[in-house]
């Protein structure tokens, strides 16, 4: 996994609590990407200010965002490009999540971290491209 430095310098410039958050995904989000072999390289980097993390090579995933939520629908965010069906996929599968548009998921600190949500859900964006890729099953 390749890593930009400015990313910590982001995540430390929140507080406490929110850094706390955003390090525990982020966290999960290598860990999912380390321990499945169908997830290519990953890549850490900033994308509109946004911690980010994408498929190098191979490019099997589609982008992973997280940040502070500004939308008043929780405290911070995953997001997502809008054009993947994606969120449309996850709001079918958690129908007790907020989603922000065809963009984003949203949670509370105040509320308990859905884990197993959000490890479907991390898998299935970092491995968004392949899984189109392949041919249906009959």
């Amino acid at each position: 996994m390749t890593s930009d430095p400015d990313v910590q310098s982001v995540l430390d410039s929140y507080p406490e609590a929110l850094k706390k958050a955003l390090l525990d995904l982020r966290r999960l989000i290598r860990d999912i990407a380390r321990h499945n072999g169908e997830i290519g390289e990953l890549e850490e980097t900033l994308k509109w200010g946004q911690p980010s993390f994408l498929t190098a090579r191979p490019k099997t995933g589609t982008t992973i965002r997280i940040d502070r939520d500004t939308s008043q629908k929780g405290d911070y965010a995953l997001y997502v490009n809008c054009q993947s069906s994606l969120v449309s996929e996850w709001r079918a599968l958690f129908p007790h999540l907020v989603f922000g548009g065809d963009r984003s998921v949203h949670f509370r600190l105040s509320d308990p971290v859905p884990e197993n949500e959000l490890r479907q859900m991390i898998t299935m964006a970092l491995t968004y491209h392949s899984r189109k890729r392949k041919p249906a099953k009959a």
